[in-house]
């Protein structure tokens, strides 16, 4: 059975007002990479039927110098701002949110490395991001593993050296990556650690066996007595304190992404259907003043999350410079932060619903055949509500609520595990 290969509606593509650009030179930005992300587009369904993990997509974009986006001109990326680079994800997530959440996790650790104090450990890693190394994550472990806030993965010291042992689920990316960011528990004190993914005792297993989302690689990692060295270890224990709204806005990006895809796609198949129901309005579907209803409908959920998706990365771009800034008073810096909480936090809500009722509402335009598998057409529903599950928004409308009520603003950080009971 042949398999759709996705392809820009001219009229979607080229014309339709998607939004302002985040920056004056985004559009010269963004002309270097847009024929990359239309190979990665075209073979998206594929991939997605037949499983085929996307490796070769995300080397392209590694040659491309894509991942370095967010480092400075000297050091090889483009000095992108944070609403830059959010707007190129979202075009990205248009043609694979896959390739989108397997990158995730390596844009995260670049902002941890560009809002680190000196030291040798900054230096080291500038250095080795800007020659092109990739890093995949290793936080989050498996069911009734380890309590809330704890890692049951462990850092040791042993005669030998540090060793790495113990177990990570949700290791997105890190198949494809040269280096992993492992939390892990040191004693007291958890720990992040840049572990090679090739290093001896690293086993990475693509297990993943969501409905969505499938082509991450975010499943097992097993650590056996993985020699650490020492250079690896981050020196302080905090993460980049817009480091929840950060890796929630990326989230975010991938919707915003399969809103404009889906969107792209539902105009194609409504301009060349040919059959009709003899209760439509219309001779030819492309008149049928509801179908193109829904068609509308659609295409201003997708403009409406991409706008809110923009906003939400001008307040981390605010977090981020409150955090190297050296007027703003600690007031003024614990505000910014908080503040980039609070905006994602009204973003998740009201784009998690704009793109899963999209995924939707797109089959009421089309008919049974819209639903065949190798359309792919059902592949939006499945990712945004694989994207979705992450990070539950109920809890953040009660955050937005509390802090409107309450004036309790969210929790910096928060991670999941077994609970006390």
């Amino acid at each position: 059975m042949s398999v759709a290969t996705p392809t820009s509606n001219p009229v979607s593509a080229t014309r339709f007002p998607w939004g302002a650009a985040p920056s004056q030179r985004y559009e010269q930005l963004a002309q270097r990479w847009r024929p990359l992300f239309a190979t990665i587009r075209e073979g998206a369904v594929e991939r997605d039927y037949y499983h085929r993990l996307p490796s070769d997509e995300i080397r392209l974009l590694r040659d491309s110098g894509f991942l370095s986006l967010r480092l400075p001109e000297r050091l090889g990326g483009s000095g992108a701002t944070l609403p830059e680079l959010v707007a190129l994800l979202i075009e990205l997530g248009a043609a694979d949110t896959n390739v989108v959440n397997a990158i995730r996790s390596h844009f995260g650790f670049i902002e941890d490395v560009l809002t680190a104090a000196p030291s040798e450990w900054r230096d080291s890693w500038l250095e080795r991001l800007g020659e092109g190394v990739m890093i995949g994550a290793g936080y989050s472990e498996g069911a009734n593993r380890a309590k809330a806030g704890t890692f049951v993965t462990e850092l040791e010291r042993t005669e030998q050296g540090l060793v790495l042992n113990g177990e990570k689920f949700y290791t997105t990316g890190s198949l494809f990556a040269d280096w992993m960011t492992v939390g892990a528990q040191d004693g007291d004190d958890t720990r992040a650690v840049q572990v090679p993914t090739r290093q001896p005792g690293v086993e990475i297993i693509d297990d993943w066996d969501g409905f969505g989302q499938a082509l991450t690689a975010s499943g097992t990692a097993r650590f056996t007595d993985v020699a650490i060295d020492p250079g690896w270890v981050r020196p302080d224990t905090a993460r980049f304190p817009y480091a929840v709204p950060f890796f929630q806005t990326v989230h975010l990006a991938s919707l915003a992404g399969i809103g404009r895809a889906l969107a792209e796609d539902l105009a194609q198949q409504v301009a060349k259907r040919d059959r009709i129901y003899t209760n439509g309005n219309a001779s030819r579907v492309s008149e049928d003043p509801q179908i193109l209803q829904v068609v509308g409908q659609v295409h201003g959920a997708a403009y409406a999350a991409r706008a809110a998706v923009l906003q939400s990365a001008a307040a981390i771009q605010h977090s981020y410079d409150a955090a190297l800034s050296e007027t703003l008073t600690l007031e003024q810096i614990e505000q910014a932060h908080a503040q980039a909480h609070l905006e994602v936090d009204c973003s998740v809500s009201v784009v998690t619903k704009l793109i899963l009722d999209a995924s939707t509402v797109l089959f009421d335009a089309l008919g049974a055949s819209a639903t065949l598998r190798p359309k792919g057409l059902d592949r939006y529903w499945r990712n945004a509500r694989t994207i979705t599950s992450h990070n539950p928004r109920i809890y953040r409308e009660r955050q937005l609520g509390n802090f409107a009520v309450n004036g309790t603003p969210p929790p910096n950080f928060y991670r999941v595990g077994k609970g006390d009971a």
